[in-house]
C-alpha cells in the first residue's frame, strides 16, 4: 500500500461515515482525499488532470443530490419549502445522541412540525408531506452512498500498486 493509497482510504472512510452527517461535506472529503492521493502517487497531466475535472464535476453534482432529492420527496407528497428546511434542521438536531434514530427520527419531525405550525396544514396533509419529505432524504442519502461507495472503489483501484508499498 502506498501513502496516497492509505491517504485516500483514510479520507473515504471519513467521507463515507460523514455521509450520514447532515452537517459534514462528505464528498468534498472524498475529493481532497482524491486529490491529495493523486499529488502524492505523482501528478501527471495525462491522464490526471481529466480524472481530477471529471471528478470535481461529479463532486458538485453529489452535492445537490440530497437537496434536490428532498425537493422531489416533498413536492411529489404536497410539501412544502418549509418542510424541506424542517426536515433538514431536524437531520441535523438528530445527530445528537440523546435521540433513537434521530436521522430519520429527526427529519420527519422537523418536517412534520414545520407542515403543522408554521404552514399550518391539517394533520392528515403535513403527516404526508412529512413522509414525502422523510422518503426524498433517504432516496439522496442512499445515492449519496452508492455515489461515495463506486467513486471510493475506483480511486482505491486505481492507486493500489502493492510494489509501492509503505508497510513493507
Amino acid at each position: 500500500m502506498s501513502l496516497a493509497f492509505l491517504i485516500f482510504l483514510v479520507a473515504w472512510v471519513l467521507g463515507m461515515i460523514g455521509t450520514f452527517i447532515p452537517a459534514v461535506p462528505a464528498t468534498i472529503i472524498i475529493f481532497a482525499g482524491t486529490v491529495a492521493a493523486t499529488l502524492l502517487d505523482g501528478f501527471q497531466v495525462w491522464p490526471d488532470l481529466p480524472f481530477l475535472l471529471t471528478f470535481a464535476v461529479i463532486t458538485i453534482l453529489i452535492s445537490m443530490v440530497d437537496n434536490v432529492a428532498s425537493a422531489w420527496g416533498a413536492r411529489k407528497y404536497g410539501g412544502s419549502k418549509q418542510a424541506v428546511w424542517g426536515a433538514l434542521i431536524g437531520g441535523l438536531v438528530g445527530i445528537l445522541p440523546i435521540i433513537p434514530f434521530g436521522l430519520i427520527v429527526g427529519p420527519l419531525a422537523g418536517a412534520l412540525i414545520a407542515e403543522l405550525f408554521i404552514v399550518r396544514k391539517p394533520v392528515p396533509e403535513a403527516i404526508r408531506a412529512a413522509w414525502g419529505t422523510l422518503v426524498g432524504l433517504l432516496t439522496g442519502l442512499i445515492a449519496k452512498v452508492v455515489l461515495h461507495l463506486l467513486i471510493g472503489i475506483y480511486e482505491l483501484w486505481r492507486l493500489w500498486e502493492p510494489a509501492k508499498s509503505v508497510v513493507g
